[in-house]
């Protein structure tokens, strides 16, 4: 037997067995887990129909006749708004029954404001701040006079914020302006501040 047939077969073995075990000794790979970005913060979802109630104060002033006059006022709201993102659009309707009483150049109970309103708020989230606009229509009535009724214009600031998903509490300022109140002369202006929910 040669020694060249000894050497082949135990190089060819030794490469084998190296082979076999290549990787079997080495550490295992553990992959990297990856950095994911933080989500961007989700803007509030304020699209839908919406009513409630409202209580504040009203105060009714006409400057040429000295008319100065504070009371209560309370009614019922409702709306529909539609979330675009960043801006909030909508439409409400609502109704103040009011305790302002004039004995003076009006003579009369302010009986109530009914109101056609467009809204536009800024998207913040939990919270709408809000420029609302439109139409108004007003009554004074007396035992001793007939009942005068007019419509004129409003404009005001609000703010709306959630509670709760299906829960929204809030303030709101109007101010409201008539011209020559149901052909009396008089052009009252009444300002409004309730609190909503």
């Amino acid at each position: 037997m040669s020694l060249r047939s000894l050497v082949i077969p135990a190089l060819l073995g030794s490469s084998l067995a190296t082979s076999a075990f290549a990787g079997g000794l080495a550490d295992p790979v553990t992959p990297v887990p990856l950095a994911l970005p933080p989500a961007a913060p989700v803007a509030g979802e304020w699209t839908g129909f919406y009513l409630g109630g409202q209580y504040g104060t009203g105060h009714l002033e006409e400057v040429p006749n000295g008319v100065d006059e504070n009371g209560a006022i309370y009614g019922l709201h409702a709306g529909y708004m539609y979330d675009f993102g960043d801006w909030v659009l909508g439409g409400e309707v609502d109704y103040d029954w009011t305790e302002i009483v004039d004995e003076g150049a009006i003579d009369g109970a302010l009986d109530y404001i009914a109101r056609a309103k467009l809204r536009v708020g800024y998207d913040l989230g939990d919270a709408l701040p809000y420029f609302t606009a439109g139409m108004a229509q007003a009554q004074f009535s007396d035992p001793g006079i007939p009942t005068i009724s007019d419509t004129g214009y409003f404009y005001g600031l609000g703010l709306a914020y959630k509670v709760r998903p299906n829960v929204l509490v809030g303030g709101e300022y109007l101010r409201h302006e008539f011209e020559d109140f149901d052909g009396t002369g008089l052009s009252p202006t009444i300002d409004t501040f309730t609190l909503r929910a």
